[in-house]
């Protein structure tokens, strides 16, 4: 069992936190402001709609802050030839990171083959990119714990760096539990991203001693000012 009761520092906090904004009613005023917070604060990277990422990339031009899109959000169901698409689109745009969500639908069926080129295709597009990774959103909220295992599993198998625990719009979000799990199974591997209704530095802290070692929020200032 992981040491629960570890402490963590602002600045060590802050660059395991993606400052996070992805409500489809968010306009360009709003990604301008999540920008200026994550530059004040020294987030480790703002994760954003694909169609945000030039803007972005153009706000913190000055900063070593990291950019990431969303692929396939929030369902995963998109054919794999758009997700890659979408993924090459993000990474020439100036992404450096893409957090793509992984066939649902294609996993419960247990079609493993189909679930692993899925991922396959964008990790290949990834690897035109120098230093860019993909990260598998597994959506454990929809999941069994055994399909949960099959996911990192697989994940892993076709190339992805990180696994991740929700979009956020499913339902259920980022649990102990399942970031202990998916950590045990990556472990040596790969890395774990929780992400979904983390709103407290409380909850963060207990993430990151779970295994996790990035936090997708839209609550970064609340948890950093522990407000």
């Amino acid at each position: 069992m992981r040491n629960l009761k570890m402490d963590y520092s602002d600045t060590y906090l802050a660059k395991r936190i993606e400052h996070t904004l992805l409500k489809p009613d968010a306009g360009e005023a709003q990604i301008r402001k999540l920008c200026q917070e994550a530059a004040k604060f020294g987030f480790k990277g703002v994760c954003v709609q694909p169609c945000y990422v030039e803007l972005c990339i153009q706000e913190l031009i000055r900063t070593d802050i990291d950019v990431v899109a969303v692929v396939g959000f929030p369902l995963g169901a998109n054919c794999s030839n758009i997700k890659a698409l979408e993924a090459r689109n993000a990474y020439i745009s100036g992404a450096c990171e893409a957090d793509m969500v992984v066939n649902i639908g294609a996993l419960k069926d247990r079609r493993l083959d189909k679930v692993r080129e899925d991922i396959h295709e964008v990790v290949e597009v990834s690897k035109e990119f120098p230093g860019a990774l993909v990260k598998v959103i597994i959506e454990t909220a929809l999941l069994t714990k055994e399909e949960k295992v099959l996911a990192c599993e697989l994940a892993l198998q076709a190339g992805a760096q990180y696994v991740k625990t929700s979009t956020g719009f499913n339902g259920g979000g980022a649990t102990v539990e399942d970031v202990l799990l998916m950590a045990e199974v990556v472990k040596g591997r790969g890395r774990v991203k929780a992400s979904g209704g983390i709103k407290t530095r409380e909850q963060a802290e207990r993430l990151l001693r779970a295994g996790a070692d990035r936090l997708g929020t839209s609550s970064g200032l609340a948890i950093i000012t522990n407000t």
